[in-house]
């Protein structure tokens, strides 16, 4: 496998985007070599459907598309990055706030914790801002095959 690989797509910000963004990732992902049933398969999914969902809701007619970046790095890390015109930057809600919606940084803070990655947001040079994922890549390389002699 190459030392590095991207993949980018960039959808409107409309509620149906957010299922095209978990679908084309979870192809890139399984083209890498990471099966669909895996565990971070899951995880990555429900991340940037997680993340698309706040690029969409979050922008409030703002941010006319977002742009969801994956890179393989060395077989080592999985770099996800959701970028969106908007400046506001997601916000850590109380504990005690008690509503239907607004938990999504918690999943992916959670999702990335117990992964061993890291999360990080960084500005755009137009005002926006891109969230930025790096999780251990765990797809387990290509087991070589081994001829023996006879």
């Amino acid at each position: 496998m190459a030392d590095h690989q991207e993949a980018t797509v960039t959808l409107p910000s409309d509620p149906a985007s957010v299922s095209a963004a978990r679908r084309h990732v979870a192809d890139v992902l399984t083209e890498w070599g990471l099966p669909q049933d895996s565990p971070q398969a899951d995880s990555v999914r429900l991340i940037v459907s997680e993340l698309a969902t706040n690029a969409v809701q979050h922008t409030f007619g703002q941010s006319p598309t977002f742009t969801v970046d994956l890179r393989l790095e060395r077989d080592e890390q999985l770099r996800i990055g959701v970028t969106d015109s908007h400046p506001r930057w997601p916000r850590r809600l109380p504990a005690a706030v008690q509503q239907d919606n607004g938990r999504g940084m918690v999943i992916i803070r959670w999702l990335t914790a117990e992964s061993g990655g890291r999360l990080s947001v960084c500005p755009t040079e137009d005002g926006g801002k891109t969230v930025w994922i790096a999780l251990p890549w765990t797809a387990a390389a290509p087991a070589a095959v081994v001829e023996s002699g006879g």
